[in-house]
């Protein structure tokens, strides 16, 4: 089978490789989308997020579908809750042990022993083929395809975002960063109840598809300040969730949140800080929270799709094969022509 490898900074290869064989309990999976995270284009860059180092050729990708072609004793079919053949697959990419203190307590998402596909020492879904223990397979409803089955991992990102917000009906919101997870918090805003939804985001094209979701969309000017007092009676939005990734977006958050508000990271910057004024914070008595990627948001970003209450194909907008994944990883990490989500399919 072809496997797309990062042998360091920039330095993306497509070897031969042999199909993986399943363990038992595992299920082999013909990968038919995978969407570049900007993690990945962290690791394309610098082969490292913060302190995890690439120092080994690397599979990248964690957002994914896949096709059941095999399934091992262990695995229930059609008649139990687990995959069987032919069915497409969403991948919980999060390979926690169940066991640990942290899994115990239901944050598996924290877990000691976690292992994540596209992060050493473990391959992602830039492949043909790859075998995954069936407990992480989401098997899809009739109807849904794999570029939808891909996207539903940054909407469980998204979930646990909002779950994090804790945003009550009628509270504004704004969302700082109108990436895929940023357009996808908005749509959650708009089903949860959000009474003002402030966007900021400094492309254009990012801003107009926020605005078609209900947000009011601004740039990240001198004037934001001023603007979203204006929204939101002169004290500022009760949340703001940062999806952005930079530092800036960091200091953006805490200002425009009013005083006892609360604001959630979601992105990861280059420079791996949290950067806020502290005076900002601490006059106004923020709440920070960290969101460390998702915790059990498959099932609800399945319903949420197929109750028709959130869409995903907008946000995909480039399609490439295997052997021209770089030129996705390309775009992505210029924001070049328009992109929002690029697609793989192996």
């Amino acid at each position: 089978m072809k496997a797309l490898r990062l042998y360091g900074p920039r330095d993306l290869r497509l070897v031969e490789e042999d199909v993986p064989r399943p363990a038992p309990g595992e299920a082999l999976l013909r990968v038919r989308t995978v969407t570049v995270c900007h993690s990945d284009i962290h690791y394309y860059r610098f082969a490292r997020i913060g302190d995890t180092v690439s120092d080994v050729p690397l599979v990248l990708g964690h957002e994914f579908c896949g096709e059941v072609v095999e399934v091992t004793p262990g695995v229930e079919g059609e008649m139990g809750k687990g995959p069987a053949v032919g069915d497409l697959v969403a991948v919980e990419p999060a390979i926690s042990c169940g066991r640990c203190r942290y899994c115990r307590e239901g944050n598996p998402n924290l877990c000691d022993h976690l292992l994540f596909s596209g992060t050493p020492p473990l391959d992602g879904a830039l492949r043909e083929y790859l075998s995954v223990g069936a407990e992480f397979l989401f098997p899809l409803p009739t109807g849904f395809t794999a570029d939808e089955g891909a996207l539903l991992e940054p909407l469980g990102v998204a979930l646990h975002g909002w779950d994090l917000a804790k945003l009550r009906v009628g509270a504004s919101v704004a969302v700082v960063g109108c990436g895929p997870i940023g357009l996808l918090l908005i749509q959650l805003a708009r089903i949860g109840g959000a009474g003002q939804i402030v966007a900021v985001e400094p492309l254009e094209y990012r801003r107009a598809l926020a605005r078609s979701w209900g947000a009011v969309a601004l740039e990240p000017d001198e004037h934001l300040e001023r603007h979203v007092r204006d929204l939101t009676e002169g004290h500022g939005v009760d949340v703001a969730i940062e999806a952005a990734g930079t530092l800036p977006a960091q200091e953006e958050a805490a200002r425009i949140v009013k005083k006892g508000g609360t604001v959630v990271a979601i992105g990861i910057p280059a420079e791996d800080q949290l950067i806020m004024t502290h005076h900002v914070i601490r006059r106004k008595g923020l709440t920070i929270k960290i969101a460390r990627r998702m915790k059990l948001t498959y099932p609800r970003a399945i319903a949420l799709l197929a109750r028709g209450q959130v869409t995903l194909e907008p946000l995909l907008t480039h399609h490439v094969g295997l052997a021209d994944a770089e030129q996705a990883f390309r775009l992505v990490e210029q924001y070049a022509d328009g992109v929002i989500k690029a697609a793989i399919h192996p």
